[in-house]
């Protein structure tokens, strides 16, 4: 699975485009693909698009929070789905470059 999370547009604001099939493509803030996207998507839909929650100001997250979050749904979305592999990378792309960690996911 593939997590997009942020990338910047022409007015600075962060986006990612995704595509379909047919080729259609849409400008969004995140979007996952892949064979567990059907895991990750409702999670980031609930964490970073504030969807479905009460009472929350839904104020910009540190790179840091992202980082944890991404990885704990790839840990969970690992034990739900065989295809998801034993290590997630995660690349932070900004304008000093590129950041890429790798994180365990499980160990069976």
């Amino acid at each position: 699975a593939v997590v997009s999370t942020q990338s910047t547009g022409n007015n600075g604001k962060g986006c990612v485009f995704s595509y379909d099939p047919v080729g259609s493509y849409e400008r969004e803030s995140y979007r996952a693909c892949g064979s567990a996207s059907a895991i990750i998507q409702p999670l980031l839909d609930n964490q970073l698009g504030y969807k479905n929650q009460s009472n929350v100001d839904p104020t910009p997250l540190s790179r840091d929070r992202v980082r944890n979050m991404v990885r704990d749904i790839f840990a969970a979305a690992s034990e739900r789905d065989i295809y998801t592999g034993d290590e997630v990378e995660i690349s932070i792309i900004d304008a000093k470059g590129v950041e890429t960690q790798r994180f365990p996911l499980r160990s069976d």
